[in-house]
């Protein structure tokens, strides 16, 4: 049988873990630069937040339903988020860390009164261990898994936040509910094609001829309609190195300057290549891009991107930084108030792939270097050793005016308790 243990409202949790007063209160939680909203409480949803929205749109909500507002602490929510991924690994054979929030746990040789009694204490563990609340969906895919959470997440009062599909009954009953767009791994438009067809739920899905699927939603489509009948066709997953990894930041204020702009992209491409050390690849191609405030009309827009091919695949600060240089000059226009720009690294391998070319490779001083570099930047705890291309005064600040502490990862936030 797969689990599905999911967090519930994680960030929002995540919060109210040390700061109690917040519990039953609606929570919203920011985007990078406090732009947007990400995750909310139950309670801000019933007020009528909506994800995505903007933050100074909905400021004078906020204010009037009392709406405790916060900026990610992405510090605060992935270590959260590593403790309970190690209470969990202790319960599965196997297990699949599918996102910050949700882990797919495989486990075997336990009936169905055993399944129930093991769900609940591995619920009971997590919350007494780390005080994040979370619901567990149990069936014998991992896409029934998935519906099965749904469930235990939306009738808390009957399933104790835990479902268990175990039987055809349970499983028809759990499609018939399930629209079809809320299905994992139905997005928008093949809803409506299934919707064109009088697909309105689930259950309608798995009633399909296989080759109408297969035809039209190609075999990964077919996978999942097996899966819902209750034939796993998806196995867990191992963690995989990424195979692209981006960099790309708004800025504080918009910049028209070259020099100013190029600074943050040679940053963002170090911070590219420290990816790519940290994972053990290289890289052989690159995107720099730049774009200007879609939300200023009132301003002339202008966004553009450039793929470069790296004449040899390196994860050097050195060599990535030179090369996104040299895109940011082919794209950059004078007379636009640029808002944001990044790099991308991609066509990914690992280190001991990579195939020399006749007359001209990575410079094999700067592995050296790099890891010297890493070492010393880990220890501090910040990145003080640089390029000379870079501001060596600045760091890279998000807006974030209402990020609370660090709780669990920096000392001087560690809470104090009188006795």
């Amino acid at each position: 049988m797969f689990a599905l243990v999911d967090c519930n409202n994680f960030y929002a949790s995540c919060e109210r873990v040390f700061q109690p007063r917040l519990r039953n209160q609606p929570v919203v939680i920011l985007s990078n630069n406090d732009g947007c909203v990400i995750a909310r409480s139950n309670e801000a949803k019933k007020l009528g937040v909506p994800m995505g929205a903007p933050a100074f749109q909905y400021k004078a909500l906020f204010e009037a339903k009392n709406i405790n507002v916060f900026s990610s602490n992405y510090a605060l929510y992935g270590d959260m988020s590593n403790r309970v991924m190690q209470t969990l690994a202790a319960y599965a054979d196997e297990m699949e860390v599918y996102s910050i929030d949700e882990a797919f746990l495989q486990i075997k040789g336990l009936s169905e009164e055993q399944l129930l009694a093991y769900s609940l204490q591995m619920r009971k563990e997590v919350s007494q261990g780390t005080g994040i609340p979370v619901s567990i969906g149990v069936a014998p895919s991992k896409s029934l898994a998935k519906v099965a959470n749904k469930i235990a997440k939306k009738f808390p009062e009957k399933t104790g936040h835990v479902h268990i599909i175990d039987s055809d009954t349970k499983r028809i009953k759990a499609l018939k509910w399930l629209p079809i767009e809320d299905v994992w791994g139905i997005g928008r438009r093949y809803a409506k094609k299934l919707q064109a067809q009088g697909v309105v739920t689930a259950y309608d899905f798995t009633r399909l001829p296989e080759t109408w699927v297969k035809q039209h939603l190609s075999i990964m489509g077919l996978r999942l309609q097996q899966e819902l009948k209750g034939k796993p066709c998806l196995e867990l997953e191992q963690a995989e190195s990424k195979k692209h990894i981006t960099t790309a930041r708004s800025f504080d204020t918009q910049y028209s300057d070259f020099k100013l702009i190029k600074e943050r992209v040679i940053t963002f491409a170090t911070a590219c290549a420290k990816k790519l050390r940290k994972q053990n690849t290289v890289a052989s191609a690159m995107m720099v891009f730049v774009h200007t405030n879609a939300h200023r009309p009132d301003l002339p827009q202008y966004a553009k991107n450039m793929v470069i091919q790296l004449p040899f695949p390196s994860n050097s600060d050195i060599e990535l930084a030179k090369y996104a240089g040299k895109a940011l000059e082919k794209i950059f226009k004078e007379g636009y108030a640029y808002k944001k720009a990044g790099v991308i690294v991609m066509d990914l391998k690992p280190c001991h792939q990579i195939q020399f070319n006749l007359f001209e490779n990575s410079n094999p001083k700067h592995q050296k270097l790099m890891q010297v570099i890493d070492q010393m930047n880990d220890a501090i705890g910040v990145t003080k050793i640089k390029l000379g291309a870079q501001d060596k005064d600045r760091t890279w600040k998000m807006r974030q005016e209402k990020l609370s502490p660090r709780y669990s990862t920096r000392i001087k936030d560690v809470i104090h308790v009188k006795a």
